[in-house]
């Protein structure tokens, strides 16, 4: 498959997966009655539901990273060429935006908005360096013998990570990005989107050292 195609793939499920984790946000908010703990289950269940199977049926296309730290990390493994980076990144943070638009328009929201909810200080971002040190580790566990494993564990961790962090797992700096432009239950301000990008990079960067000591030999 060209690596024209594969981006595509890969614009096309991180729209998706965009469109769940916003839309689920919205549409928690909306029947919770003001009851946060409720809309952040739906919005935790509807994501990690969405990504597994979005990776079920991207993952013979294009992978399904949906993630640039993924990206990155299987690119310093070895299992993605240097030169596809930059192509998957790109064509991520574009699926992401979409995916974000896409949402509003669904529920009669204004397409183009700019986050608003604070997400800032030491806690969230410690929190972004653990979700996306456990993301990547989980990814980059998953091998080609147990391909089966891959969605249950990813979108597992994903929904538990929603709860087990201060800040509700981002754990990818393209989702980070496009949450910025919503307002919604699953919004970020732009002020706070470098931040947990340089964390979840950082995370990254320790999961793929941790793979490396840890994988065993053979």
């Amino acid at each position: 498959m060209s690596l024209a195609r594969r981006a595509g793939a890969e614009c096309l499920g991180t729209s998706l997966l965009l469109a769940a984790v916003v839309g689920s946000g919205i549409m928690g908010e909306r029947l919770a009655g003001g009851n946060v703990a409720i809309a952040l289950l739906a919005n935790s269940i509807a994501t990690g539901g969405a990504l597994a199977a979005l990776i079920i049926a991207f993952g013979p296309r294009s992978g399904a990273h949906f993630n640039p730290v993924v990206t990155l990390a299987l690119a310093l493994r070895g299992e993605v060429a240097k030169r596809e980076v930059a192509p998957y990144v790109f064509a991520q943070v574009v699926g992401g935006l979409l995916g974000v638009f896409a949402a509003h328009a669904m529920f009669e929201l204004p397409v183009l908005q700019v986050g608003e909810k604070l997400r800032s200080g030491l806690a969230q971002w410690w929190s972004e360096i653990v979700a996306t040190f456990g993301l990547v580790l989980v990814v980059l566990s998953c091998d080609r013998a147990r391909s089966w494993a891959a969605p249950i564990a990813v979108g597992g961790y994903i929904t538990a990570a929603y709860w087990f962090t201060a800040s509700t797992s981002f754990a990818n700096p393209a989702v980070t990005l496009a949450r910025g432009f919503t307002t919604t239950f699953a919004g970020i301000r732009p002020d706070d989107v470098l931040p947990f990008a340089l964390a979840q990079l950082l995370g990254a960067g320790f999961a793929v050292l941790a793979d490396r000591a840890l994988r065993p030999r053979t």
